[in-house]
């Protein structure tokens, strides 16, 4: 049995089409209230590992209240284009807003800069059944 697309969760990846690299092969889309609202409230520190990410939309700011380690921000125009970013985000925060966000992708801490991902990037974002997600996993492992 089918799950209704409400209850499923997808799963994407995100690669910088500016920098040619993947700054997550495994993102999780929030794009209900419920997913929006419970974010990454309890994960551990195991969830922050380099490839996750989770994919706010829409956002055009988030808190990291009640989380239990920081994390890197990337706001994202409708296009995909990276209009802001934060990093090392500690628990107890709460980010900048940014009016030209559409959305927020919260990924690791240290993967902004790992990946040089900048204000003016393009990036892609499309689920893991694709070809390049594949590819992504394989070079990732």
């Amino acid at each position: 049995m089918m799950k209704d697309r409400k209850n499923a969760t997808s799963i994407v990846y995100v690669y910088n089409k500016t920098r040619e690299t993947f700054v997550a092969t495994e993102a999780t889309v929030a794009d209900s209230y419920v997913r929006r609202l419970v974010g990454l409230l309890g994960k551990t520190k195991r969830w922050a590992r380099f490839g996750c990410g989770l994919w706010i939309v829409p956002s055009r700011g988030v808190h990291t209240i009640g989380m239990l380690f920081p994390i890197d921000l990337i706001f994202l125009s409708k296009e995909k284009e990276v209009v802001y970013v934060e990093e090392f985000v500690r628990p107890f925060r709460i980010s900048a807003v940014s009016l030209k966000a559409a959305s927020v992708l919260e990924v690791p801490a240290h993967t902004i800069y790992r990946t040089g991902t900048k204000v003016g990037d393009l990036l892609e974002i499309s689920s893991l059944n694709s070809s390049a997600a594949r590819q992504a996993r394989a070079t990732s492992a």
